[in-house]
């Protein structure tokens, strides 16, 4: 076992969820008293089948898909950093069930392995589904790369609009909230600090 492989296995001890069994029948249930305490007809054919879609709806949007991290040998030494823009978040509001929408930039600087480009975004898609705040979104992320790589340093800056926000209560529509998080030599290298917020635009 290599040691980015023992470190993925423990993290996965330390982080892992309680029992998150998805029982449809209830939530079907629950959404469709819901629904009918605020006032909508679910005897009418266009909303009769709303509570099941609903709770599968939801389920989808809170159940992580697993994958694995796929790493490989850093035989060049390479020690700059790797980052990846852009890539899309959708995670649920904690405190109201809504949905926030945006986009996260992932880097890291490699120690011995490096990873496949494409589990940087699979690792945002698996924490993203949750209901959460943006704050512990990012910094899971950041926690996972950090331990599971072995990297040298490791940053996430996600961009989010919240529907709480933008659909109700504060009526903001094009409001986005930016939260950071850094590790190793991106937090503790000025210049390195520099060069990644710089290439997440935060920089500026």
């Amino acid at each position: 076992m290599t040691t980015a492989t023992s470190d993925l296995a423990r993290w996965r001890v330390e982080h892992r969820d309680p029992s998150r069994a998805v029982d449809l029948d209830r939530a079907e249930a629950a959404a469709a008293d819901l629904l009918s305490a605020l006032g909508i007809d679910l005897a009418a054919e266009g909303t009769a089948a709303t509570p099941g879609r609903m709770a599968r709806a939801l389920a989808e949007m809170l159940t992580p898909p697993a994958y694995e991290m796929t790493t490989f040998p850093n035989d060049e030494a390479y020690d700059e950093l790797v980052l990846v823009q852009d890539i899309p978040v959708q995670s649920l509001c904690e405190h109201h069930v809504l949905p926030f929408v945006g986009v996260a930039h992932v880097g890291y600087l490699p120690g011995e392995r490096i990873l496949g480009l494409s589990k940087l975004a699979r690792t945002v898609e698996h924490h993203a589904r949750h209901a959460q705040t943006q704050e512990r979104l990012t910094q899971r992320i950041a926690d996972h790369l950090l331990h599971s790589l072995a990297a040298k340093g490791v940053g996430v800056v996600i961009e989010a609009e919240h529907t709480c926000m933008t659909l109700r209560g504060a009526r903001v529509p094009g409001s986005r909230t930016v939260t950071s998080a850094l590790f190793g030599r991106l937090r503790d290298d000025p210049a390195t600090r520099a060069e990644f917020l710089a290439l997440t635009r935060t920089g500026r």
